[in-house]
């Protein structure tokens, strides 16, 4: 299992300049291969391509072997993604204006945007908390880098493969990549149904609701805020918007982070399985006012899923998605679906048995039944061939 730790270096007013202007001199290198692949592939050009006609004019910029390789590696595997994009049609459909800007120049990249380095151009000293990477004016060593105990210590046992250097707000960053062994999955003795939403980030079938009144009366005071500072139509205006967007960013990851900590901590310790539904496409399904729009196209529900999901991995916890349709609507006990079920979006009450209670309870409930039900089928062992 591959996840990533941040750690922020710290250099000197010396190292600082050089790592910087390195970065930038990276990513200006990356966009005239951009420049190169989209002229005489369009977008499908190929690493193998690229070297042949990049790689002699990286070296000749003062870029080594493993870095001019990086450029070139990043750049194809950009146009790689872009392809599959448009294949499976986030851009839009063939001839939309989305896809067409998007087929008709090449991809930029932002002067702060990541660079990759392999452990030929960057070595660590965990015991001394430095970093010796490679710039365009050779290595420079003991660079320092700060990050909390435990950080350290995954970097210290499963740190493996590339890491990046980033520059964000004038900081540099290093994101490295750690392969952590994952546990075996235990058999569940139960399951737990997450129901996932806006007036309620989470709801388990256990009854326990994790609310997002909170975070939702957050993300309306910086939509009104943000609202005050892009009247001004000043470059700063521009400037802090941006700002203001990662604060909040970091806000709800912070909140997705602690939600699914305490799910993936219960179902350890009651040793069951977890359940959600899947949701993919919902912005696409669902139908909502239009002063609603804003608030569901930017709530994070991916997020907290994939969060539950690794988390739940790491544990051992058995994790599966079910399919959604008429969760909320479904009577856990008589199996009664009906829209009359749920006349409020907070009440459930079955029009067949009686049943009733809060909505996004009955539907934890119902995700639990599913991902028992799924769980024998996926885990269900192969017939003997006839």
């Amino acid at each position: 299992m591959k996840i990533v730790v941040q750690v922020k270096l710290t250099p000197d007013a010396v190292q600082a300049p050089t790592i910087e202007s390195t970065l930038h001199a990276a990513n200006e290198a990356a966009n005239w291969v951009s420049q190169v692949s989209h002229q005489h592939f369009g977008l499908k050009g190929s690493v193998r391509e690229l070297r042949k006609l990049c790689y002699g004019e990286l070296k000749a910029r003062g870029f080594g072997a493993q870095a001019a390789q990086h450029i070139i590696k990043r750049v194809a595997d950009t146009y790689t993604t872009l392809r599959v994009s448009i294949k499976a049609g986030n851009l839009g459909p063939e001839g939309s204006k989305r896809r067409r800007k998007a087929e008709s120049k090449p991809v930029t990249f932002r002067p702060d945007a990541a660079h990759t380095y392999d452990d030929r151009c960057l070595s660590w000293n965990y015991d001394a908390q430095t970093v010796s990477i490679w710039t365009l004016d050779g290595r420079t060593r003991n660079v320092p880098f700060a990050c909390s105990p435990a950080a350290l210590k995954q970097l210290t046992e499963h740190r493996k493969g590339e890491s990046d250097l980033i520059e964000r707000d004038g900081r540099l960053f290093l994101v490295a990549t750690l392969d952590i062994a994952e546990p075996e999955v235990f058999e569940p003795k139960g399951w737990i149904g997450v129901d996932r939403g806006i007036n309620n980030l989470a709801t388990t079938s256990d009854g326990d609701n994790h609310s997002g009144r909170r975070l939702g009366r957050y993300r309306r005071w910086q939509a009104r805020k943000k609202a005050e500072i892009q009247a001004k139509r000043t470059r700063s205006a521009a400037q802090l918007l941006k700002k203001r967007a990662r604060r909040e960013t970091r806000h709800a990851t912070h909140v997705n982070h602690k939600v699914s900590k305490t799910v993936v901590a219960v179902a350890q310790r009651t040793e069951r399985g977890l359940s959600l539904e899947q949701l993919q496409g919902i912005r696409e399904r669902v139908t909502v006012p239009r002063d609603q729009r804003a608030r569901q196209s930017s709530w994070p529900f991916h997020q907290l899923g994939s969060f539950i999901e690794y988390k739940a991995r790491r544990a051992g916890v058995p994790f599966i998605e079910v399919d959604p349709a008429y969760t909320s609507q479904r009577c856990p006990r008589c199996g009664h679906t009906e829209r009359g079920n749920r006349r409020t979006r907070d009440h459930f009450s079955c029009r067949r048995c009686g049943l009733a209670g809060p909505a996004d309870h009955v539907a934890g409930v119902n995700i639990a039944q599913r991902g028992a039900t799924a769980w024998v089928f996926v885990n269900m062992p192969q017939p003997d061939p006839a």
